[in-house]
This record gives structure tokens, C-alpha cells and sequence, in this order.
């Protein structure tokens, strides 16, 4: 099913699947409506199983999913196919997903509804899974064609987290152009902003973007974006009121990396995260489920100079025999504790001996550079700022607006000053 912007008077299907790909508040009443006036539509019900999945119990969208792959296999084998990989993706079996859906797009080139669930490769958490994702977008994107913008969208989100900074902005530009309500494009374009230390001009097009969509599924993820901006070319009171007015008391991640970078420059934070609700998390099942999720509950636990906890979390990540947890999240973990105990020095050899091995913390790259960030800082702090200077030299000569940078490395009292209520 081809979408190119559906118009108002277009059929309830053709405008839930617009709002769909293009992430639009009014996905879900959309769905919904869908559903209701074809009961029978398994690919619809697939949809709104897809879209809302996270808020049901497992017996829910075993259901749903049961009844849609019913009605699914009265219509076609492209029908069975999506509504499988909806169950695998919303069962969270993404490596299944991934391997689904390379044999669905052999059948079934550039199909813009089974790309909402390009995300599982990179969910995997497995780096030759990740390449395969942006391998396959970028074959999708070149059979859609320059006229389609979800494929567009896609693939400058990947060219985005490759590093391809100009090459994403662009097509981001161009899907804009085309379906100026894409989520997706918008996103990416966030991203390439970031890269590019776009600054202002790039909080001020999320600013305008939203304000046709208030609702919209990202708004408060481009709200955070926007903040980066603001902490970038310096106008820290713009980022905490950002992320206090946009962020939600569930947002810990996204609230502990404003703060955390607020910090590490000197800068009060924004609205803290309560402790004992991180604690809680940590604690619950699933709590250290995903190795990024994890990570950012050590981001907020180091806001609040919690260094205890950050020794126990590292203890128990140092225990995992997960690789990923063991290997690279125990001395991530364990350098920002040494950081809130003002030991810049240690920190900073426990993440100099990274290296490459950061990027196995998930997330994309303006989440994982908060890393980086953290080192630039600790090297400073140690007296080490030539080392400092050459970690940021990218950053500080293809940035336009790089105050964030320039205050990493000047020197000044370390960032656990602040950190304390």
C-alpha cells in the first residue's frame, strides 16, 4: 500500500496508515476507527496491535493477534506475512523479526507496512544484525524509489546513525518536501541537526513541526532533541524548560542525559528524577533487561552524585555473563561512579580502555556520545586536557554551534559539585 499523504476525505484505512508512518497524534483514533468499521481487516487489527501492544497484558494481544491471523488468511499470504512479524515484534522476539522480514521484502519489495518494523535490527542488539537492517533499507529505499517518502524517511534515518550527516540531511529535507507531516524524516533530520550543531534554527523547526501535532508520537523524544540544541550553542534555561515541561516523570532516560550533560559543564539541572523511583525500576523485572535502558538508569543515579548505587550496579553488571553487560556497561557504570566520588582520573582510564567497544551500550549516536562526553569531561578534570581537546576536535571544527563543547573542556571545579541537591 502506497501513502503519499492522504487527504481528509480519503478512506479511514489510507489515513491511519498515513498517520501511521507518519507518527501522528491521531494514529490510535485512527487504527481504531479502522477497526471498527472492518471488523474483519486482519491487517488492521494488526496495526492497532502494533501501535498499542506496550500498553497490553500478554493475553490481550495474544488475542488480537490470534483473531487478526484468522482473518488474515482469508485474504492473502502478504496479509499472514505482516500479521506474523506484528507477533514477533510486539513479543519482542527481534532477531525472529529481522529474519522474517528479510524474506518478507524478498517477496514483497519496499512494503511501507512492514517497514514500521525496520526497528528490530537494531533492537537485536547484535552489530551484524544492525548492518543487515541498514543493508536492507537501503535496497527497499532504491526499489521505492525517490518518490516514496517513508523509504526515504528510513533510509536517511539510517545514513543519519552511520555518521553520513549531509547525506541524511538531505534526503530528510527531500521526504519533508514530499510529506512534510513525516515523523520519521523529521527525526532524522534531528539527528543530522545534532551532528551538525545546527543550534537554534534546529529547536525552532521542532518547535514549528509540533505545533501542528502537539500529540504527536515523538513529541516529547523532539522536545529532548531540542533541548540538545539548546545546550549546544549555550541557552541552558531553554533546555531545562524543555525538559521540564516536555518530559514526562517516565522519561527518566531522557531527563538523565539533559542533566547529565547540564553537569558535566558546570550548568543546574532540570527537574530531577526521584531515586528511590530509579531504584525501583532497577529492581523490577525487567529492570535490567536491555543494556541501554540499564545505562540510563545509571545516567539518572549519577545526577544525584548516588555513587553507592553506581558501585552496586556495576558490581552486578560485572557479574552478568552477558557480554554487553559484563564487558562494557560494568565500566561505564563504574566511571561514572569514580566521577561522582570526584576519582576524574579513574574514570577517565576506565573509559579510554572502551574504545570502540562504547557503541555495544545501544542507543544511537547522540545517545551514546554522552560517553564520550563523560571522558572529554573526566580528562579535563585529571589535567589532561590536550587528550580532551583531540577526543572533541571533530565535534568543535564541523559543529556551528559548539558552547557544550568548548565548556567539556574548560577547566573548572569537577561536576559533582553540582550534583548534589
Amino acid at each position: 500500500m502506497a501513502v503519499s499523504g492522504a487527504a481528509a476525505d480519503s478512506p479511514v484505512e489510507e489515513r491511519a496508515v498515513d498517520a501511521l508512518l507518519s507518527l501522528s497524534g491521531r494514529t490510535l483514533p485512527l487504527l481504531r476507527q479502522w477497526v471498527g468499521s472492518d471488523p474483519g481487516c486482519g491487517v488492521a487489527r494488526a496495526l492497532l496491535s502494533l501501535a498499542t501492544g506496550d500498553r497490553w497484558d500478554d493475553a490481550v494481544l495474544k488475542q488480537q493477534l490470534v483473531i487478526a491471523h484468522r482473518d488474515a488468511l482469508a485474504v492473502g499470504e502478504r496479509e499472514v506475512s505482516l500479521v506474523y512479524g506484528v507477533f514477533l515484534h510486539t513479543h519482542r522476539h527481534y532477531r525472529l523479526t529481522a529474519d522474517h522480514l528479510m524474506g518478507h521484502f524478498a517477496r514483497w519489495p519496499a512494503d511501507e507496512l512492514a517497514g514500521l518494523m525496520l526497528g528490530a535490527f537494531s533492537s537485536c542488539g547484535d552489530a551484524t544484525y544492525r548492518t543487515h537492517g541498514e543493508a536492507l533499507t537501503e535496497r527497499q529505499a532504491v526499489l521505492a524509489g525517490p518518490e516514496s517518502w517513508p523509504w526515504t524517511s528510513w533510509l536517511a534515518s539510517v545514513r543519519a546513525e552511520q555518521g553520513r550527516v549531509r547525506e541524511a540531511h538531505e534526503l530528510a529535507g527531500r521526504a519533508l518536501a514530499l510529506h512534510p507531516r513525516s515523523g520519521v524524516a523529521a527525526h532524522a533530520l534531528a539527528h543530522a541537526d545534532h551532528e551538525l550543531g545546527t543550534g537554534r534554527a534546529s529547536a525552532g523547526f521542532l518547535d514549528q513541526w509540533l505545533l501542528a501535532d502537539p500529540q504527536a508520537v515523538q513529541s516529547r523524544h523532539l522536545n529532548w532533541h531540542a533541548a540538545l540544541q539548546s545546550i549546544a550553542c549555550g541557552d541552558f534555561p531553554d533546555a531545562r524548560r524543555r525538559a521540564d515541561t516536555a518530559l514526562a516523570r517516565s522519561d527518566v532516560g531522557m531527563r538523565a542525559a539533559t542533566n547529565w550533560r547540564l553537569l558535566l559543564v558546570g550548568q543546574s539541572p532540570a527537574g530531577r528524577s526521584d531515586p528511590d523511583h530509579v531504584r525501583e525500576l532497577l529492581a523490577a523485572p525487567g529492570g535490567m533487561a536491555e543494556v541501554f535502558h540499564t545505562f540510563n538508569l545509571a545516567l539518572a543515579l549519577a545526577v544525584e552524585a548516588a555513587t553507592d548505587d553506581l558501585r552496586v550496579l556495576a558490581r552486578r553488571a560485572a557479574a552478568d555473563e552477558r557480554p554487553d553487560y559484563r564487558d562494557v556497561l560494568a565500566p561505564v557504570v563504574q566511571a561514572l561512579a569514580e566521577v561522582t566520588a570526584g576519582r576524574p582520573r579513574a574514570a577517565a582510564d576506565l573509559l579510554s580502555g572502551l574504545g570502540e567497544r562504547a557503541e555495544r551500550i545501544g542507543g544511537v549516536r547522540v545517545e551514546r556520545e554522552i560517553i564520550q562526553d563523560t571522558l572529554a569531561r573526566a580528562l579535563v578534570d585529571a589535567g589532561e586536557h590536550v587528550r580532551a581537546a583531540g577526543l572533541l576536535h571533530r565535534r568543535t571544527t564541523t559543529r556551528r554551534h559548539h558552547t557544550y563543547e568548548d565548556l567539556l573542556l574548560a577547566a573548572r571545579a569537577p561536576a559533582t559539585a553540582a550534583g548534589h541537591r
